[in-house]
């Protein structure tokens, strides 16, 4: 070190922070600031990525929030369909219960009225028998009690005497 000091030249030392200082401006002015200049375009960069990765993500987000509400809607349309069709069944199941249960009232009333008039039917048919019956009956009972005159008397006055009496 005593070297340095007894071989110290100020000129060789001007000349030295001259050409440091000259060489720092040189640095900073084609080095420091293309590097400078390269790095921020960098930072600048990666920011942008960074941002167009979260707006990817919210992007996706929304996209997944859609095609969740979307088929969370598609759900609820899909059991209203469900719903409509079980109700026109039960509908269609219940009209056919009732035009069934219409045309069987319909069938027995038919069949009631047609019992009742061939009850009618019946009972005149055999009041007409009972009456032939009975006149037959009467015309036999009548010859014989007429073919004796005493007693074609004996009936006449019998009829004569109910007669009075009513």
């Amino acid at each position: 070190m005593e070297k340095l000091i007894n071989e110290f030249s100020i000129g060789l030392f001007f000349w030295q922070i001259i050409l440091f200082v000259l060489l720092l401006l040189l640095l900073r002015k084609f080095a420091w600031k293309p590097i400078l200049r390269a790095v921020s375009e960098r930072e600048e960069g990666i920011k942008d990525a960074l941002a167009a990765a979260e707006n990817a993500k919210k992007e996706m987000q929304n996209v997944s929030a859609d095609n969740e509400r979307l088929l969370q809607e598609a759900r609820a349309e899909r059991e209203a369909m469900i719903k409509e069709a079980r109700e026109i069944k039960e509908k269609m199941v219940a009209d056919a219960k009732a035009q069934a249960q219409e045309e069987g009232d319909k069938i027995i009333k038919q069949a009631q009225l047609s019992i009742e008039g061939e009850k009618k039917a019946a009972i005149a048919d055999i009041k007409n028998q009972v009456a032939t019956l009975s006149v037959e009956i009467a015309e036999k009972v009548l010859q014989d009690q007429l073919q004796n005159k005493d007693k074609q008397l004996k009936l006449v006055d019998q009829l004569v005497e109910e007669i009075k009496l009513r």
